[in-house]
């Protein structure tokens, strides 16, 4: 029986498709000093034990350094799990590290960066020209699934006529997406007159000198993105993953938490519970403006 160590399964995590070149240089950075201890190490023999006390060891890390770290491990140990090399996660269910205030650590709400309606409008006009992209936006929007999903599919995987697909998430989690009709349209527009018939992949490139087909990679589309957002003023800083966090925010009250968290894929409700302060502070803001009309109009 051949024995797979840490080395060889972090290889294959990092070889995977989807990743762009700089998140790829951040997960190697991240996993070196755990490959420089346990590297030879047979994945197997790996116990929570062992990469607790890996983790408690790094206590030059600020918290929000240390929780990505030990959430790349985790999603390390994830892929094992999906490439059968472990039976569970060891570090399944470990809490996170909390601040620490003798070091002026203190917990705070992350911003949600989401696209305003202006903001929207202008991305909609920005991508209509490019089927392709225009096809990823709205399924990006549309259906909160983040970009390496998506990315990941095959044209197999995708329920044309119910409008939806699944997709494997963070923590090896499978759930469903589901997008609109206009989200549709774009897609059908897409896949009749730009798609490469023969690649499996959702999402296609053509080499421009080999004419090799191949699935679309983040890099590719990254590179598509910014050429056309950087012209538009409103778009200049818009994150691809803003997408998501705008599907989400325009759901809070009109679904049930726990919905909207299965939608999400998020592991924790209080990751999801996030949104509804945007949406609150939105609402705070309207009120206000609304405020200040109605006394201008009654002076």
């Amino acid at each position: 029986m051949q024995i797979v160590t840490l080395a060889t399964v972090a290889t294959e995590f990092l070889d995977r498709p989807g990743y762009a070149a700089k998140t790829r240089h951040s997960y190697e950075i991240t996993l070196l000093p755990l490959l420089a201890q346990y590297g030879s190490t047979p994945i197997e023999l790996l116990t929570r034990p062992t990469l607790e006390d890996y983790l408690n060891s790094l206590t030059h890390l600020a918290y929000t350094t240390h929780r990505r770290h030990q959430a790349i491990v985790q999603s390390l140990l994830n892929f094992a799990v999906e490439r059968n090399y472990l039976k569970a996660n060891p570090l399944a269910h470990l809490k996170q590290r909390k601040p620490d205030s003798s070091k002026g650590e203190h917990s705070s709400d992350q911003t949600i960066r989401y696209l305003r309606p202006e903001q929207l409008q202008q991305l909609y006009a920005a991508v209509r020209t490019d089927a392709r992209l225009n096809a990823l936006v709205h399924l990006l929007h549309r259906s909160g699934a983040r970009i390496a999903e998506i990315l990941a599919l095959d044209l197999a995987e995708v329920d044309l006529e119910q409008r939806k697909f699944q997709v494997i998430g963070k923590g090896n989690k499978q759930r469903w997406c589901f997008y609109s009709a206009d989200a549709a349209k774009a897609l059908a527009n897409y896949l009749h007159y730009y798609r490469h018939p023969n690649h499996t992949a959702l999402f296609t490139a053509q080499q421009p000198y080999s004419g090799t087909v191949s699935r679309l990679s983040y890099a590719t589309f990254y590179k598509d993105w910014k050429r056309l957002t950087l012209t538009c003023s409103q778009l200049s800083d818009v994150r691809i993953h803003d997408l998501r966090h705008t599907f989400a925010t325009e759901r809070v009250g009109l679904m049930g938490i726990e919905e909207l968290r299965a939608l999400m894929g998020h592991e924790h409700i209080q990751t999801t519970l996030r949104y509804q302060k945007v949406t609150s502070a939105r609402a705070e803001i309207v009120a206000k403006q609304a405020l200040t009309q109605l006394i201008s109009s009654t002076t």
